[in-house]
């Protein structure tokens, strides 16, 4: 299901970035007086009322700025606004309005995008101060001093309001697998293949593939949809003005939205390069299980012994791996790669009983006992496991402080030898006396 963005806009000044930090919770993007201090697009994620979104924050909007910026700061709000699903247009309700509102304005009334218009620094909540905002054709002006958090909330339910309804659009049963890796690896031609037919673009310039498309299909008798995916380039190598800045944000998003990821690496490299790793490092945090897709392998440098070494040394942070070698171009091995997602998504899904889980437990204390510090040693009770996708395990301790990362490693490898996770990360949660 697509997670929706929020896009906020506005000439420079009128606290953009602050109202950014505060519905994130964080102190994300940087607030400065000085116009253009925002110049690329920022990213979080927010929730409100239970609706998850990405919340992006754009540089300010100034016509007659000779900053020599200014033209890379609207390209950039411009692309948010093209591929938001919400906009929030900020404004100062202390200098009322301005050319730069109406330029903005302007754009907004000509796009298809729903529109927040929110009249921010009325600090003391001059409601009539946002009347003459109605000028700028764009609805109802809400009030909002984000210094001092008045109307926050009435301006995410606003947002919200305008997120599209879902409801009778239940994929659930639909198993998404996101094809990702860096640009020109084979992805799109990959998708191609295991759909026995181009649904989408293929061709060896970079970025092709500009949004995320979901290719529906059935196997094994089950649902299943493949996103295909915009190359994910390191951060320096996307161009300012660039739609790639969003070819990235989809990408993320569709991992995140994804039960299972086909990580694809090009096999005719010699090397892992830094790249591959930043993509197979965001799915690991993800928490997905995923697939390598060794693509290329038609046009091989080395052995597949010599690849995975490679492979065991740059994801050492994801041992748990599973690997596949394809040719997209001749179709070798690419029937398989089906069986690994569904061998992958099977033991992300795992539930272990609480039984075992305890037997398994006992014997990894008797090899190894928990840690100590200074003459205390941490007692565990007893282990349950929370969730699925990715399995997720709590462990009840007398002192959470004194389970290190070297002995949940420790444990994670045991109940590995055990019980096949391969494909999926695990995870342990450690809570203390009371915690439930």
């Amino acid at each position: 299901m697509h997670k929706p963005i929020v896009a906020v806009v506005g000439r420079p000044n009128v606290g953009k970035s602050t109202f950014f930090n505060k519905i994130c919770g964080k102190r994300i993007s940087i607030v400065d007086d000085s116009p253009g201090v925002t110049r690329d697009r920022i990213y979080a994620d927010a929730e409100w009322a239970g609706h998850n979104f990405t919340l992006v924050d754009t540089g300010g909007v100034d016509g007659k700025s000779d900053d020599v910026f200014q033209k890379d700061i609207r390209a950039q709000a411009m692309l948010a606004i093209n591929e938001a699903d919400v906009v929030v247009f900020l404004v100062d309700g202390r200098v009322g309005v301005t050319p730069n509102d109406e330029e903005v304005a302007d754009i907004l009334q000509k796009s298809r995008t729903p529109v927040v218009l929110v009249v921010n620094k009325l600090d003391r909540f001059e409601v009539e101060k946002t009347y003459e905002f109605y000028s700028l054709g764009l609805g109802d002006p809400y009030p909002l001093s984000v210094m001092q958090s008045k109307g926050i909330g009435d301006v995410l339910d606003a947002i919200v309001k305008n997120f599209k309804e879902t409801v009778g659009e239940d994929d659930s049963s639909v198993t998404k697998i996101a094809v990702v890796g860096r640009p020109n690896v084979g992805k799109s031609s990959l998708v191609n293949r295991l759909i026995g037919q181009t649904r989408v673009v293929v061709s060896n310039v970079e970025g092709t593939t500009r949004d995320s498309v979901l290719v529906p299909f059935k196997y094994n008798k089950k649902e299943y949809a493949l996103v295909d995916t915009a190359g994910l380039r390191r951060q320096r190598s996307v161009e300012k003005v660039s739609v790639e800045g969003y070819s990235v944000l989809r990408t993320m998003s569709a991992i995140d939205e994804a039960d299972v990821v086909a990580i694809v690496i090009d096999g005719s490299a010699d090397i892992i390069s830094e790249q591959d790793v930043r993509v197979a490092g965001y799915v690991h945090e993800a928490g997905k299980p995923s697939v390598i897709v060794v693509n290329k392998w038609d046009i091989k440098s080395r052995g597949k012994p010599e690849f995975i070494a490679l492979l065991k040394e740059a994801l050492a942070f994801m041992d748990y791996f599973e690997v596949i070698f394809v040719s997209a171009l001749t179709g070798a091995s690419t029937g398989q790669i089906m069986e690994k997602v569904e061998k992958v998504y099977e033991n992300a899904s795992k539930r272990i009983t609480t039984g075992l889980l305890n037997d398994l437990l006992h014997d990894a204390i008797l090899n190894h006992e928990p840690p100590s510090h200074n003459g205390k040693r941490v007692k565990i009770r007893y282990i349950t496991q929370a969730s699925t996708n990715p399995p997720t395990f709590v462990l009840f301790v007398n002192d959470p402080k004194l389970i290190n990362f070297s002995y949940k490693r420790y444990l994670e490898n045991r109940f590995r030898e055990r019980i096949d996770f391969s494909g999926s990360p695990i995870e342990f949660v450690i809570k203390g006396k009371g915690e439930e």
